[in-house]
């Protein structure tokens, strides 16, 4: 008897060793899907729509309208790349010569930059909830390790622009689009592309449509490095 009781009382924590297995198994599903399947929203949409209804505002929709790359201008990717990762064609899913300039430039106490990848932000945007913790740079980590083992570049980048953040609750290329120009995505221009890659950093602070000085000014560069990058030749380099 004592011995059954002492192995019902340890069996929950034998089922404890299982978890980390579990999620495993679980987050390597969720990302082996969206391979394939198009996400139809993003933890960071529904964070933001939860947002909105917490503060009252009932009437709130996220504006989100999948396009498949090749129904997008060729300048957003090129001009998020361009503006976020120019490595994003040979990294493994972390820029660690990005990451320490970042650290020093953050060091020098000039506007502070991440050196995040797009493979990263897909991670971050996709499956997780915004924030600095450990928990969080993590989990990040695993989901970017994950993407960049199971998807293409080309389906990477697909995936990044659509699912970022152009304005409050505006998600996308196709959403941006018209949200701002009435336009499709395939239309946009070099210059509205690289004023959608200036906002990035800061969606619902800078406005693509009407830009102020400082996305002026960064959307120029932007669109100088997209030309420095080979242009549209850049994204023949993605498998």
């Amino acid at each position: 008897m004592e011995n059954a009781t002492g192995k019902r009382r340890r069996s929950p924590w034998r089922w404890l060793l299982w978890v980390p297995l579990l999620f495993v198994a679980l987050s390597a599903l969720q990302v082996a899907v969206l391979r394939f399947v198009d996400p139809p929203t993003s933890a960071f949409m529904l964070a933001r729509q939860g947002e909105a209804w917490r503060q009252g505002d009932w009437g709130f929709r996220v504006a989100y309208d999948w396009r498949d790359l090749e129904d997008i201008s060729r300048y957003l990717p090129m001009a998020v790349i361009a503006a976020e990762d120019q490595n994003f064609a040979s990294h493994s899913g972390f820029d660690l010569k990005a990451i320490e300039k970042a650290l020093d430039h953050n060091a020098r106490g000039k506007r502070v930059r991440g050196g995040s990848t797009i493979s990263q932000q897909v991670a971050k945007n996709l499956f997780l909830w915004q924030g600095r913790s450990w928990l969080r740079k993590g989990l990040e980590a695993w989901y970017t390790l994950l993407i960049e083992l199971m998807w293409p570049k080309h389906r990477i980048l697909e995936v990044y622009v659509n699912v970022a953040e152009f304005g409050d609750g505006i998600y996308g290329a196709q959403a941006a689009a018209r949200s701002y120009w009435r336009k499709d995505a395939a239309r946009l221009s070099a210059a509205e592309s690289a004023r959608l890659a200036a906002v990035l950093p800061s969606p619902r602070r800078y406005s693509a449509s009407r830009p102020g000085p400082y996305v002026q000014r960064r959307a120029g560069w932007i669109q100088r490095q997209m030309r420095q990058l080979g242009g549209s030749e850049y994204l023949e380099q993605l498998d």
